[in-house]
């Protein structure tokens, strides 16, 4: 019979539900919810219980907020709500907000018996379904980097990401690398409550279930691991600790983004001996393309250009005097993609809204589409026989 933990129930039923799976019960006070971690935590030191119950000490709308986010994470425990309220619309209430059973404080043993079965074989056919889910071939992880700054690569990574996201091809997060001043919370208006270190740090860095409860959630569906807010405090994250986060979320999303800092760090290169693939990066100028071609030599000489290979050019514009014919010349490598010039791109920097989640006609905004295709498993329709170079744009 599968674990039952309680949260903030009484004593009464707590022995009862205790009867129901033959004494494997961890009972929690309220307080437990408030520790480091919250409930996921409490879930995963009490070794997935199959039920979860939330008693009548857990304040109602806290009780279905946390039901809704156990949803929303795809946590492989039955939420239920045990309530001394006669609310007729609770029950309701509780369903839309991902509740699987309710019950009174005072149920008789055979309705707790009925629960925990249910609850249990609820349970069962989620964690069935996380195993087929992680066992599904054609998972990405995708480095976003460039040789300098200032080339757009943050708006590239989150339209990137929200195009993935919104594909329904699978689950996306996103990554913000840029450990002292990544921005990738500001460019997709986002006020995260977790960033970056707390997600190595403390039950995150062990358990997927307490990571994805730090992650921030975007309304196209994407998770996003937000920058610090504090340079020191990223500064303090390792190398090692980003392996390990990388290595998690890898096995937890379908395609993971990474938004790196300018250069080549120790975290980007921790990144890129993950990589399934590599955006590199350049503005149309002297400085970023010498930047990009010197980056692709050091990392072809270090056996770190993953198979998945992309060079984007950013900005292309007729009246700064290079030809894309020089500048393929000087990498020694012809360009995947060609993205213009466009005033769209700094509204949508500034508003906080991808040029991909916007419904943007903009030819920026149908190049990135043209980069999200590239890890679909099939083009879209309309951009089927699209091969090669693509030049948005491009003059």
């Amino acid at each position: 019979m599968s674990t039952v933990l309680t949260v903030g129930v009484g004593a009464d039923l707590v022995a009862r539900f205790a009867h129901a799976c033959d004494g494997d019960v961890v009972s929690l006070g309220v307080e437990a919810l408030d520790a480091d971690g919250g409930l996921f935590a409490r879930v995963a030191e009490a070794g997935s219980p199959g039920v979860t119950v939330l008693g009548p000490d857990v304040p109602e709308e806290r009780a279905l907020a946390l039901a809704t986010r156990a949803d929303v994470l795809a946590a492989p425990t039955c939420i239920v709500m045990a309530t001394s309220s006669t609310d007729p619309d609770l029950w309701m209430r509780a369903m839309h907000a991902g509740v699987r059973d309710l019950l009174t404080a005072d149920a008789h043993q055979d309705h707790v018996d009925g629960v925990v079965a249910r609850g249990a074989e609820w349970a069962e056919a989620r964690r069935e379904a996380l195993r087929e889910t992680s066992g599904d071939r054609g998972h990405r992880l995708v480095v976003v980097g460039s040789a300098k700054g200032g080339v757009g690569k943050t708006t590239v990574s989150t339209n990137l990401a929200v195009g993935l996201a919104r594909s329904g091809q699978g689950s996306t997060v996103l990554v913000d690398l840029d450990v002292q001043f990544g921005d990738v919370a500001s460019a997709l208006a986002l006020a995260p409550e977790y960033t970056l270190p707390d997600t190595v740090h403390g039950a995150a860095s062990t358990d997927p279930l307490v990571l994805k409860s730090f992650l921030t959630r975007h309304d196209s569906g994407l998770y996003v691991v937000a920058g610090s807010d504090s340079p020191a405090a990223g500064d303090a994250v390792t190398a090692a600790q980003v392996a390990r986060l990388l290595d998690t979320l890898a096995q937890e999303f379908r395609f993971v983004v990474v938004d790196t800092a300018p250069g080549l760090s120790d975290h980007t290169l921790t990144a890129l001996e993950r990589a399934t693939d590599l955006v590199l990066m350049s503005s149309m100028d002297v400085p970023g393309v010498r930047g990009m071609r010197k980056e692709l030599d050091v990392l072809t000489e270090l056996d770190l250009v993953p198979r998945g290979r992309h060079l984007l050019l950013n900005g292309s514009d007729s009246a700064g005097g290079l030809a894309l014919a020089d500048i393929e010349d000087t990498l020694g490598a012809p360009l995947d993609l060609v993205l213009p010039r466009s005033t769209a791109v700094p509204l949508s920097t500034n508003t906080g809204v991808p040029l991909l989640a916007g419904g943007s006609r903009d030819q920026v905004a149908r190049g990135l589409q043209a980069l999200v295709d590239r890890f679909l498993p099939e083009p879209a329709p309309a951009r089927k026989g699209v091969l090669g170079r693509l030049r948005v744009g491009a003059r």
